[in-house]
């Protein structure tokens, strides 16, 4: 059974295509043990996300992805493991900046948002290590490059 996706898009003329984003989460989350699993999904402007960020996270500017986990009812029918909002903005600016397609850095931004549903973190080092293990393993999965392994090295956040 595919993953149930909750898809909201209130973008326009992104040139992001849907069908490959919804390829790519079935591939993703049979790849982390999810597949029977749902998950709400929303593509989102600056100003959006940057309201979301100041009311859950009280930093008042727009970030690339923010990801909100569930604990799932285990009586629930559906297992629902969170909602994932990503600013295709700031999505854009960064594959410009990585010279990576729109297409590709939101396939990682769904890597990452994904493994932060499920418990993953990177603010310690230790944790650092084995999200980005994952986040490798997950890229390969889907076959994506992956192209940020320099900031990864050097310690930015190219999540911030």
């Amino acid at each position: 059974m595919p993953v149930t996706l909750y898809l909201r898009n209130a973008t326009r003329k992104t040139g992001l295509d849907l069908t490959l984003v919804r390829r790519d989460i079935d591939v993703l989350m049979s790849a982390v043990g999810e597949a029977d699993s749902s998950l709400s999904l929303s593509f989102v402007r600056d100003p959006e996300i940057r309201e979301l960020n100041r009311l859950h996270r009280h930093k008042d500017t727009p970030t690339d992805v923010l990801s909100f986990p569930m604990e799932p009812d285990l009586d629930d029918v559906e297992r629902l493991i969170g909602d994932i909002v990503i600013s295709l903005d700031t999505a854009a600016r960064q594959a410009a900046a990585y010279d990576a397609s729109l297409q590709t850095e939101v396939q990682r931004l769904l890597i990452h948002g994904i493994l932060h549903l499920l418990g993953h973190d990177h603010m310690e080092a230790d944790e650092r290590a084995v999200m980005e293990a994952e986040e490798r393993r997950l890229a390969d999965s889907v076959g994506m490059p992956w192209p940020y392994l320099d900031a990864h090295r050097t310690g930015e956040d190219v999540n911030a």
